[in-house]
């Protein structure tokens, strides 16, 4: 076989594959500007009810408040897990201790235990603490990550320990090591981290459903579930209430994407 004939498959691949991964996106879109009935015909044409299933969406579902519910939550997730993850990771890899390897260890066996097995215990503990159907009993049991600290922890093993050595010797405390020499050098590593925890917390369902109980305190995602599991759903503003929810996730994407894949390879920035 020639190069250019195996060129020329290698790039029919590439095409296929590519319009196999863009086509539901491009589904979504077409679908959010037509009817019920045309996304259930499979229409794959733009419509004129955009504007129609956005005001719909906005009216008759608290669009409004369901989105800053799920902004609120996915903020503070990600700002508390990032703060948390990354000190547990940096001490777990600078601080040496004879039981540090067997703790460490144990964290990362719970990666093995389902969700659900953990569900009732959870909801106990948020009902002891009075946070049922509140976004703090939803933001606290989704700040500690095992992989985010198994994730940092990696990264900070590559980090120069001369540095660290050079701040103690000048007097600097540990804290002051973290927030000031350590994080701002590792801005791609938290970069990756902050996309996965943002995406984690977005796209959570099971535990917030278990949790939020009223209309207005509801995310996204369970709106999203509640328009898409009626009697008779509207399926265009299903698309666009998904359509809408896709929108953040995206930005948040590639406003960082420059940092992913240095902070995915444990790239620091001296």
């Amino acid at each position: 076989m020639s190069r250019k004939l195996r060129y020329t498959f290698i790039y029919i691949f590439l095409t296929i594959s590519a319009f196999i991964s863009v086509f539901p996106f491009f589904w979504m879109i077409v679908g959010s500007t037509n009817t019920s009935v045309d996304v259930i015909k499979g229409k794959l044409t733009f419509g004129n009810q955009l504007t129609a299933n956005l005001k719909s969406l906005w009216d008759n579902y608290n669009l409004g408040g369901v989105l800053l519910n799920s902004i609120k939550i996915s903020i503070l997730v990600v700002v508390f897990s990032l703060i948390v993850s990354s000190m547990a990771g940096y001490g777990f890899e600078m601080y040496s201790s004879k039981a540090r390897n067997r703790i460490y260890s144990m964290i990362l066996i719970t990666l093995m235990i389902p969700f659900a097995a953990l569900m009732v215990p959870l909801f106990r503990l948020m009902n002891f603490l009075n946070l049922i159907d509140s976004h703090w009993g939803v933001i606290l049991p989704m700040i500690p990550s095992v992989f985010l600290v198994f994730f940092f922890r990696q990264n900070f093993s590559q980090y120069p320990k001369e540095i660290i050595m050079a701040a103690r010797v000048d007097g600097a405390n540990e804290l002051r090591i973290f927030f000031s020499i350590v994080l701002p050098s590792m801005r791609s590593t938290y970069a990756a981290a902050g996309i996965y925890a943002f995406m984690t917390s977005w796209n959570a369902y099971l535990w917030p459903l278990v949790i939020i109980q009223s209309e207005q305190n509801k995310t996204v995602v369970l709106m999203i579930s509640n328009l898409a599991s009626g009697y008779t759903p509207d399926f265009g503003v299903v698309m666009m209430a998904v359509v809408i929810a896709t929108l953040p996730m995206l930005v948040v994407f590639f406003s960082l994407q420059r940092y992913f894949v240095q902070g995915v390879l444990g790239s620091v920035k001296q």
